[in-house]
Protein backbone atom coordinates (compact mmCIF):
# COMPACT_ATOMS: atom_id res chain seq x y z
CA UNK A 1 0.00 0.00 0.00
CA UNK A 2 1.48 3.37 -1.01
CA UNK A 3 1.57 6.42 1.22
CA UNK A 4 -1.19 8.07 -0.84
CA UNK A 5 -3.75 5.40 0.05
CA UNK A 6 -2.77 4.86 3.68
CA UNK A 7 -4.90 7.84 4.69
CA UNK A 8 -8.07 6.04 3.60
CA UNK A 9 -7.30 2.31 4.03
CA UNK A 10 -10.81 1.39 5.26
CA UNK A 11 -12.89 3.94 3.40
CA UNK A 12 -15.79 2.28 1.57
CA UNK A 13 -16.15 4.28 -1.63
CA UNK A 14 -17.71 1.64 -3.87
CA UNK A 15 -21.23 2.45 -2.70
CA UNK A 16 -20.95 5.91 -4.28
CA UNK A 17 -19.95 4.61 -7.71
CA UNK A 18 -21.83 2.98 -10.54
CA UNK A 19 -20.86 1.77 -14.02
CA UNK A 20 -22.06 3.38 -17.22
CA UNK A 21 -21.48 1.90 -20.70
CA UNK A 22 -20.73 4.33 -23.54
CA UNK A 23 -18.99 4.56 -26.86
CA UNK A 24 -15.22 4.66 -26.52
CA UNK A 25 -14.12 8.32 -26.25
CA UNK A 26 -10.92 7.39 -28.14
CA UNK A 27 -12.80 5.61 -30.93
CA UNK A 28 -11.32 2.22 -30.14
CA UNK A 29 -13.42 -0.74 -31.39
CA UNK A 30 -15.03 -1.74 -28.10
CA UNK A 31 -17.61 -0.52 -25.61
CA UNK A 32 -16.29 1.71 -22.84
CA UNK A 33 -17.40 1.46 -19.21
CA UNK A 34 -17.07 4.39 -16.85
CA UNK A 35 -17.09 3.77 -13.09
CA UNK A 36 -18.18 7.13 -11.75
CA UNK A 37 -19.74 9.10 -8.93
CA UNK A 38 -21.21 12.60 -8.76
CA UNK A 39 -19.62 14.21 -5.71
CA UNK A 40 -19.56 17.48 -3.80
CA UNK A 41 -16.47 19.45 -2.72
CA UNK A 42 -13.56 17.16 -1.84
CA UNK A 43 -10.77 17.78 0.69
CA UNK A 44 -7.30 17.87 -0.83
CA UNK A 45 -6.17 14.54 0.57
CA UNK A 46 -9.23 12.71 -0.74
CA UNK A 47 -8.78 14.24 -4.19
CA UNK A 48 -5.14 13.12 -4.06
CA UNK A 49 -6.31 9.64 -3.13
CA UNK A 50 -8.54 9.48 -6.19
CA UNK A 51 -5.73 10.65 -8.48
CA UNK A 52 -3.26 8.20 -6.95
CA UNK A 53 -5.64 5.30 -7.55
CA UNK A 54 -6.25 6.14 -11.21
CA UNK A 55 -9.38 8.29 -11.12
CA UNK A 56 -10.00 11.37 -13.25
CA UNK A 57 -12.34 14.34 -12.91
CA UNK A 58 -14.97 15.54 -15.39
CA UNK A 59 -16.77 18.44 -13.76
CA UNK A 60 -18.14 17.17 -10.44
CA UNK A 61 -17.89 13.56 -11.62
CA UNK A 62 -14.99 11.41 -10.46
CA UNK A 63 -14.47 8.42 -12.74
CA UNK A 64 -12.17 5.65 -13.86
CA UNK A 65 -12.29 3.32 -16.84
CA UNK A 66 -13.30 -0.31 -16.20
CA UNK A 67 -13.76 -1.48 -19.78
CA UNK A 68 -14.34 -5.23 -19.89
CA UNK A 69 -12.56 -5.96 -23.17
CA UNK A 70 -9.88 -3.30 -23.15
CA UNK A 71 -7.13 -2.01 -20.83
CA UNK A 72 -5.81 0.69 -23.15
CA UNK A 73 -6.44 3.67 -20.83
CA UNK A 74 -3.40 3.81 -18.55
CA UNK A 75 -3.04 6.61 -15.97
CA UNK A 76 0.27 8.45 -16.31
CA UNK A 77 2.02 10.83 -13.93
CA UNK A 78 5.36 12.55 -13.43
CA UNK A 79 7.42 12.73 -10.27
CA UNK A 80 8.33 16.36 -10.88
CA UNK A 81 11.63 16.27 -9.01
CA UNK A 82 13.05 13.49 -11.22
CA UNK A 83 11.83 14.59 -14.66
CA UNK A 84 14.58 15.65 -17.06
CA UNK A 85 13.76 17.31 -20.39
CA UNK A 86 15.21 15.67 -23.49
CA UNK A 87 16.79 17.63 -26.33
CA UNK A 88 13.57 18.11 -28.25
CA UNK A 89 11.75 19.30 -25.14
CA UNK A 90 14.58 21.73 -24.42
CA UNK A 91 14.17 23.11 -27.95
CA UNK A 92 10.42 23.52 -27.39
CA UNK A 93 11.13 25.39 -24.15
CA UNK A 94 13.51 27.78 -25.91
CA UNK A 95 11.16 28.21 -28.87
CA UNK A 96 8.47 29.55 -26.56
CA UNK A 97 10.66 32.05 -24.72
CA UNK A 98 8.32 34.86 -25.82
CA UNK A 99 5.23 33.46 -24.09
CA UNK A 100 3.77 35.18 -21.04
CA UNK A 101 1.88 33.01 -18.56
CA UNK A 102 -0.83 34.29 -16.25
CA UNK A 103 -2.35 32.10 -13.55
CA UNK A 104 -5.72 32.66 -11.95
CA UNK A 105 -9.23 31.45 -11.34
CA UNK A 106 -11.35 30.20 -14.22
CA UNK A 107 -13.54 32.66 -16.06
CA UNK A 108 -15.09 32.65 -19.51
CA UNK A 109 -14.32 35.23 -22.20
CA UNK A 110 -15.27 35.51 -25.86
CA UNK A 111 -11.59 35.13 -26.77
CA UNK A 112 -11.29 31.82 -24.89
CA UNK A 113 -14.51 30.49 -26.38
CA UNK A 114 -13.33 31.36 -29.90
CA UNK A 115 -9.95 29.64 -29.42
CA UNK A 116 -11.52 26.61 -27.78
CA UNK A 117 -14.02 26.29 -30.63
CA UNK A 118 -11.25 26.47 -33.24
CA UNK A 119 -9.32 23.83 -31.29
CA UNK A 120 -12.34 21.51 -31.32
CA UNK A 121 -12.91 22.05 -35.04
CA UNK A 122 -9.26 21.23 -35.81
CA UNK A 123 -8.85 18.32 -33.36
CA UNK A 124 -12.36 16.79 -33.35
CA UNK A 125 -14.06 17.79 -36.61
CA UNK A 126 -17.72 16.93 -36.94
CA UNK A 127 -18.28 15.93 -33.32
CA UNK A 128 -20.19 19.07 -32.35
CA UNK A 129 -18.15 19.82 -29.22
CA UNK A 130 -19.31 23.06 -27.61
CA UNK A 131 -16.91 25.38 -25.72
CA UNK A 132 -19.80 26.75 -23.67
CA UNK A 133 -20.82 23.25 -22.58
CA UNK A 134 -17.22 22.36 -21.73
CA UNK A 135 -16.87 25.47 -19.55
CA UNK A 136 -20.21 25.12 -17.79
CA UNK A 137 -20.26 21.36 -17.37
CA UNK A 138 -16.60 20.32 -17.30
CA UNK A 139 -14.19 23.10 -16.43
CA UNK A 140 -16.05 25.32 -13.96
CA UNK A 141 -18.27 22.69 -12.34
CA UNK A 142 -15.47 21.57 -10.06
CA UNK A 143 -15.12 19.83 -6.70
CA UNK A 144 -11.56 20.91 -5.88
CA UNK A 145 -9.14 23.82 -6.31
CA UNK A 146 -9.15 24.53 -10.03
CA UNK A 147 -7.09 27.17 -11.84
CA UNK A 148 -6.18 28.17 -15.37
CA UNK A 149 -2.79 28.93 -16.88
CA UNK A 150 -3.20 31.44 -19.71
CA UNK A 151 -0.46 31.47 -22.39
CA UNK A 152 -0.12 34.67 -24.41
CA UNK A 153 2.24 36.32 -26.88
CA UNK A 154 2.12 40.11 -27.27
CA UNK A 155 -1.12 40.14 -25.24
CA UNK A 156 -2.74 37.68 -27.64
CA UNK A 157 -4.06 34.54 -25.99
CA UNK A 158 -2.86 31.34 -27.66
CA UNK A 159 -3.73 28.64 -25.14
CA UNK A 160 -5.36 27.79 -21.81
CA UNK A 161 -4.43 24.99 -19.43
CA UNK A 162 -6.96 24.00 -16.77
CA UNK A 163 -5.56 22.25 -13.71
CA UNK A 164 -6.53 21.06 -10.25
CA UNK A 165 -4.10 21.69 -7.40
CA UNK A 166 -4.47 19.67 -4.22
CA UNK A 167 -1.69 19.34 -1.68
CA UNK A 168 1.18 17.40 -3.23
CA UNK A 169 -0.52 16.89 -6.58
CA UNK A 170 -1.47 18.77 -9.72
CA UNK A 171 -4.03 17.30 -12.08
CA UNK A 172 -3.81 18.40 -15.72
CA UNK A 173 -7.53 18.55 -16.54
CA UNK A 174 -7.58 19.97 -20.07
CA UNK A 175 -5.49 22.04 -22.47
CA UNK A 176 -6.65 23.78 -25.62
CA UNK A 177 -4.78 26.12 -27.93
CA UNK A 178 -4.98 28.11 -31.14
CA UNK A 179 -4.38 25.59 -33.96
CA UNK A 180 -2.36 28.25 -35.83
CA UNK A 181 0.24 27.93 -33.05
CA UNK A 182 0.77 24.21 -33.55
CA UNK A 183 4.35 24.88 -34.70
CA UNK A 184 5.20 25.80 -31.10
CA UNK A 185 4.37 22.26 -29.88
CA UNK A 186 2.06 23.84 -27.30
CA UNK A 187 1.05 20.53 -25.68
CA UNK A 188 4.67 19.75 -24.89
CA UNK A 189 5.36 23.28 -23.68
CA UNK A 190 2.33 23.19 -21.41
CA UNK A 191 3.58 20.08 -19.60
CA UNK A 192 7.08 21.57 -19.33
CA UNK A 193 5.69 24.73 -17.78
CA UNK A 194 3.39 22.86 -15.40
CA UNK A 195 6.30 20.66 -14.29
CA UNK A 196 8.45 23.72 -13.65
CA UNK A 197 5.62 25.33 -11.70
CA UNK A 198 5.21 22.20 -9.58
CA UNK A 199 8.89 22.08 -8.75
CA UNK A 200 8.90 25.74 -7.73
CA UNK A 201 5.88 25.19 -5.46
CA UNK A 202 6.89 21.83 -3.95
CA UNK A 203 4.14 19.90 -5.74
CA UNK A 204 5.36 16.31 -5.97
CA UNK A 205 3.17 14.77 -8.68
CA UNK A 206 1.83 15.99 -12.00
CA UNK A 207 -0.99 13.78 -13.30
CA UNK A 208 -1.29 13.80 -17.09
CA UNK A 209 -4.54 11.87 -17.42
CA UNK A 210 -4.61 8.74 -19.54
CA UNK A 211 -2.00 7.50 -21.94
CA UNK A 212 -3.49 5.40 -24.74
CA UNK A 213 -0.77 3.92 -26.91
CA UNK A 214 -3.04 3.60 -29.96
CA UNK A 215 -4.04 7.28 -29.92
CA UNK A 216 -1.52 9.36 -31.84
CA UNK A 217 -2.49 12.63 -30.14
CA UNK A 218 -1.41 11.14 -26.78
CA UNK A 219 2.01 9.90 -27.83
CA UNK A 220 3.79 13.05 -26.66
CA UNK A 221 2.92 12.27 -23.02
CA UNK A 222 5.14 9.19 -23.05
CA UNK A 223 8.12 11.32 -24.14
CA UNK A 224 8.32 12.84 -20.66
CA UNK A 225 10.74 10.61 -18.77
CA UNK A 226 10.95 9.17 -16.35
CA UNK A 227 7.19 8.84 -16.04
CA UNK A 228 5.03 6.44 -14.10
CA UNK A 229 2.19 4.25 -15.38
CA UNK A 230 -0.47 2.74 -13.14
CA UNK A 231 -0.35 -0.95 -14.06
CA UNK A 232 -2.16 -3.62 -12.04
CA UNK A 233 -2.67 -1.16 -9.21
CA UNK A 234 1.00 -0.15 -8.93
CA UNK A 235 2.79 2.93 -10.26
CA UNK A 236 5.66 1.61 -12.39
CA UNK A 237 8.57 3.77 -13.46
CA UNK A 238 9.31 4.07 -17.19
CA UNK A 239 12.65 5.64 -18.02
CA UNK A 240 13.33 4.33 -21.53
CA UNK A 241 11.38 3.88 -24.72
CA UNK A 242 11.13 0.15 -24.09
CA UNK A 243 10.86 -1.59 -20.77
CA UNK A 244 10.29 -0.25 -17.27
CA UNK A 245 12.93 0.52 -14.67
Amino acid sequence: MSFETERYPKLDLDRFFFDIPAECPYQLPCMAHYRQACLGPLPDDLMEYFLATGFRRNGNIIYTMVCRQCKACIPIRLLTSSFKANRNQQRVWRKNFDLAVNIGNLHVTDEKVAICNRFFEARYPGRGNSPHEYYSGFFMNTVTNTFEFRYSVNDRLIGVSIVDICGNSMNAVYFYFDPDENHRSPGTYNILFLTDFCRNHNIKYLYLGYWVEAVKAMQYKANFKPHYLLLDGTWQRVAKNKGKN
